[in-house]
């Protein structure tokens, strides 16, 4: 279980009558870039916020690193988490979002210091310090001041990822991290991940970038209708794809 971060085994999720994730079943292995594509509506950010526990699950289960997420095993039972329980669980997970979801009224430098403070309780100067370090790492040293207002969308979501990291997170998950970008400042948000990805951090990335699946990612998923239809290497899957929805899919897209 060492090797292995993220295991999904017959996940459902459902809205009302709406039947969102069908029986997902997927693992994630340590410092592997798992991306996912996939129409709207296949489920894919339904299934990032089931690993990050901001949605419940009906049915099935997801471990990370071992633990269980949501539920707890108490003399043979199954409980639901407490919020803080879930709140410590969560800690160990990192994730960024379509809307960039700055504080407005705060700088960059106390955005990405919030949470280390509130959650972890760790330093002031221990967490000013990593948080310098990070923007630095972004690219984004000469921002710490600024205010999210002032910054573009790139910017922005570079800041977003530097406050995930900030958690120093063992899972990155990244929902559709560009789609709310004009098309040049695209690259300068993949270039922060494909740097997290040499680094060894472990990745899922649902994404529309089939440019950054097929050169960055160990493995491509393709959802469809909260189903994983097709899976395997993102060359091989994007190149040759053998599920017809997969060729559908594909054919529209690239």
């Amino acid at each position: 279980m060492n090797d292995i971060v993220v295991e999904a085994r017959g996940v459902v999720k459902n809205f009302g009558a709406l039947n969102v994730l069908k029986g997902i079943d997927l693992t994630i292995a340590r410092g592997d870039v798992t991306c996912i594509i996939g129409p709207s509506g296949s489920g894919k950010s339904t299934f990032l916020r089931c690993i990050n526990q901001l949605e419940t699950l009906d049915g099935g289960y997801i471990l990370v690193e071992g633990e269980p997420i949501g539920v707890k095993v108490k003399n043979g039972r199954v409980h639901l988490q407490s919020n803080a329980e879930v709140a410590r669980s969560r800690a160990n997970i990192g994730m960024v979002f379509q809307s960039f979801n700055l504080f407005p009224h705060m700088t960059v430098l106390e955005n990405i210091c919030e949470a280390p403070l509130r959650v972890k309780k760790e330093s002031r100067s221990i967490v000013k310090n990593r948080a310098l370090k990070l923007l630095d790492r972004v690219g984004l040293s000469s921002k710490a001041g600024s205010y999210p207002a002032s910054l573009s969308g790139g910017q922005q979501q570079r800041v977003a990822i530097a406050r995930a990291l900030a958690m120093e997170p063992r899972l990155m998950l990244f929902d559709e991290p560009t789609s709310a970008l004009d098309p040049e400042l695209v690259g300068e948000v993949l270039d922060v991940m494909r740097g997290l990805a040499e680094g060894g951090m472990t990745m899922i990335v649902v994404t529309h970038e089939m440019g950054f699946a097929r050169e960055v990612g160990d493995h491509l998923i393709f959802m469809d209708d909260g189903y994983v239809v097709e899976h395997g290497n993102p060359r091989t899957v994007l190149e040759s794809p053998q599920h017809h929805r997969t060729q559908q899919f594909l054919a529209k897209v690239l």
